[in-house]
């Protein structure tokens, strides 16, 4: 279930793109950006934070001995991706890509051609049996030892009818003992009223984007045993530095993350 290339639509991915101040976008999706980027102007910031909870959450997880990660939705190609992180760390570490997008996957193959360690794959998250069955993914990683599968940011484009809880069901169900998930979802908490129009503009894009509040996103934490602190807004899951905002009691969740091993 790929999504067809066209320039004049707005696309999630060269979106985000475009909030981490990257050059992969064209002019339709730098206008929707912009039209977002006045309902909640803190996006960027929110978009940071999550490529550095990634980086993190990947070295935490290699330097406890993961050597697979499968990073699906993994979008276009940015600084410190997956398998930069982790080869800081074991240099002989397995790294898939999946993303449904044509040019995440142009962008991704031709950055990645001389990488032996690293395998980009089509597939889409609302097809989960395709991308864990899939022959690139299984050739590449072994289902016999521990895998981490990333979905970052991604959630939150899985409308409540694809079933996103079945969804990490199944994939938390393929994966074998001693695997890890982490996730990262924007959660609208602290500014509800900007849902409806976002996702009047996201509408319009490659991706429906579906507002969340936290008590509907920690479900999709059920079933794992979560690495401390838990779920957690990105700037407090294990901060390189010491955080300088507020507690979580005492703020209002706007991207959650956790990590959590399958039981």
């Amino acid at each position: 279930m790929g999504v067809e290339f066209d320039p004049n639509t707005p696309n999630a991915a060269r979106m985000y793109d475009y909030y981490l101040g990257g050059k992969d976008n064209f002019p339709s999706d730098r206008a929707a950006a912009e039209q977002v980027l006045r309902y909640v102007p803190e996006i960027p910031i929110g978009i940071r934070e999550n490529r550095a909870f990634l980086q993190r959450a990947v070295r935490f997880l290699a330097e406890q001995g993961v050597r697979q990660f499968l990073d699906i939705g993994a979008g276009l190609p940015t600084q410190q991706n997956v398998h930069q992180v982790v080869a800081e760390v074991a240099p002989e570490a397995r790294t898939v890509y999946v993303d449904n997008d044509p040019q995440v996957l142009v962008h991704a193959r031709a950055l990645l051609q001389d990488s032996p360690q690293v395998v980009v794959v089509e597939g889409d998250l609302r097809q989960p049996g395709e991308i864990m069955n899939h022959p690139e993914v299984r050739g590449h990683l072994n289902f016999d030892e521990p895998i981490a599968v990333l979905l970052l940011a991604i959630v939150h484009f899985i409308p409540d009818s694809d079933d996103p809880l079945g969804i990490i069901a199944q994939i938390r169900s393929a994966l074998p003992p001693g695997s890890h998930m982490v996730i990262s979802h924007v959660a609208v908490d602290e500014r509800p009223e900007s849902a409806p129009p976002v996702e009047g503009i996201y509408r319009r894009a490659s991706a429906q984007f579906v507002a969340r509040v936290s008590s509907e996103i920690e479900p999709f934490f059920d079933g794992l045993d979560m690495v401390e602190p838990g779920v957690v807004n990105l700037h407090e899951w294990r901060p390189d530095s010491p955080v300088l905002a507020p507690r979580l009691e005492t703020v209002k969740s706007y991207f959650l993350c956790g990590v959590g091993s399958v039981k």
